[in-house]
This record gives C-alpha cells, structure tokens and sequence, in this order.
C-alpha cells in the first residue's frame, strides 16, 4: 500500500471524499470525539462531511445538547454525542489531567480547589442554568475563590473532565456551561476494557489506515499502554471486521472494511 492509496482511504473512512454523512451528529457519531477547539472552524469541519448541512444545523444541535464540546481525550475541546461522552471521560480523563499536572501546580490548583469549585458549579447550575465562562467567574471569585485567566480555564476544564459540567446553548458568540446529569443525563458507562475496545474501532474505521502509534498519539493514552491496545485492536478487529495487515514504510499499517452485520458506524451514515 503507498502513501496515495492511504491518504485515498483516509479522506474517504473520514467523509471528506465519497459518502457523506446525512446529519451533524451522525459525523460525531462516527468519528466518536472530534476536535473544536476552533469552535467556527470545527462547525466547518462538521459541515463538510455531510449532505448539505448548514450552519443553523450545527448551532440547533449545540442548543438542543443533541452535539456536545467538552474536554476530552486531550487537553483540548472536543464534540461528542451525549450517549458517549461518559465512558470517554472515565476512559480517558484520568490521563488528561496527569498531562495538566504541571499546570494544576504552577496555578496553585489540588484537589481541595477542585471539591469546592465542582461544587459551586453544582449549585449555581442546577435546575436547567446555563452560564458563560465570565459569569461563572464573576460567582466563584464571590466565592472567594481566585478565578482569572489560564487559572478559571484549568478550573473549568477540571469540572468537564469530572464530568459536572458540559457545554450548554450558545448565547451570542459565548459558549454557555450546563450541569453534565442534566445535560446528558442517559450518557452510558463501560468497563475500562470496553471502553478502551470501543475508542479502538472507532478510530481505526475512521481514520484508518493508521498505525498503532498514530492511535496513541490521537488518543493520549501512554505509549506504555501499548501492548494492551494492540490486544485490544486486534481483538476488535477480529470480532467485527476483515482486518487486513499492510507493510508500508517499516512499520505496520492498520485497515479495518466493517462487516455488513457490524453493530459499528458504517461508512454509509
């Protein structure tokens, strides 16, 4: 396989060639967390891998909480759907806040700051509230709570990955924060394995070709945890598709075809 026959199957397994997806969430849904952290050039990214999607589709589906942006896989925002964003949290968590650790320190932020923050957002947003970063703000330094700057980002961060807060509705050009129970209040958990097999298979259905080290790059699980993955892989691979195992360049390329029984996205959205 050479470097034009993977790049062809990459653009077509992520909808940027061939097949489009027919709804903003079926393009979350399919690529199971998807970078924002450019919030109009990631609304653009979604758009694209549809069938004329405009973009009033991808704000209705922010409104409605029917799309999701919070941090996850890495110490950045990402879209998922509401049935997902809890067993990729309890997945993959744990290991962007060891990633932040530096930053938690540097700003004077441990798991005491945590516990009371979390449970101010808690109580502030309860019975349906949404409020923008600066309000939130503006109620934790009322707190007493010292709430500025990289430090409220961090904290804020935290609580998505805690998973007590969640994106709410825009208001204007602002991202609003909801409490997570309410916003996603069916969000489904999964044993770590699970978890871990199910992150798998969408990454490689979706972007494959890849290598098992462009997984643990996307990912940000350690490359210690290889050997499991692979496991992982492999068995995925082999219960739901025909794998195929391509030498390219010295290392081993991954490509996954779903089966038509597959219970999997399919490329055909």
């Amino acid at each position: 396989m050479d470097a034009h026959e993977i790049a062809r199957r990459r653009l077509y397994n992520q909808h940027l060639w061939g097949a489009r997806c027919d709804s903003p969430e079926h393009v979350v849904s399919w690529l199971g967390a998807m970078q924002s952290q450019e919030f109009v050039y990631a609304k653009w990214s979604v758009a694209q891998r549809t069938n004329g999607a405009i973009d009033a589709a991808m704000d209705q589906a922010l409104a409605d909480g029917t799309i999701l942006r919070t941090h996850v896989v890495r110490p950045t925002w990402h879209f998922v759907l509401p049935a997902d964003i809890r067993w990729l949290l309890e997945l993959t968590a744990p290991r962007v806040n060891a990633l932040s650790a530096y930053y938690f320190r540097q700003l004077e932020l441990d798991d005491a700051v945590f516990r009371k923050t979390n449970a101010r957002f808690s109580k502030v947003l309860r019975g349906g509230r949404q409020l923008t970063r600066t309000e939130l703000a503006a109620m934790l330094q009322r707190s007493g709570i010292a709430a500025s700057g990289q430090r409220l980002g961090y904290i804020l961060m935290r609580a998505e990955l805690d998973a007590i807060i969640c994106s709410g509705a825009r208001r204007g050009k602002r991202q609003t924060y909801a409490l997570f129970d309410e916003r996603a209040p069916r969000a489904k958990r999964m044993r770590r394995d699970d978890a871990l097999a199910e992150l798998t298979r969408r990454y490689f259905v979706s972007r494959g070709p890849a290598t098992l080290k462009d997984y643990v790059v996307w990912s940000s699980l350690t490359a210690a945890e290889e050997p499991a993955k692979l496991a992982s892989v492999t068995a995925a691979i082999t219960s739901d598709f025909s794998p195929a195992w391509w030498p390219c360049s010295a290392v081993t390329v991954i490509v996954v075809v779903p089966e038509k029984n597959s219970d999997l996205p399919r490329k055909s959205c």
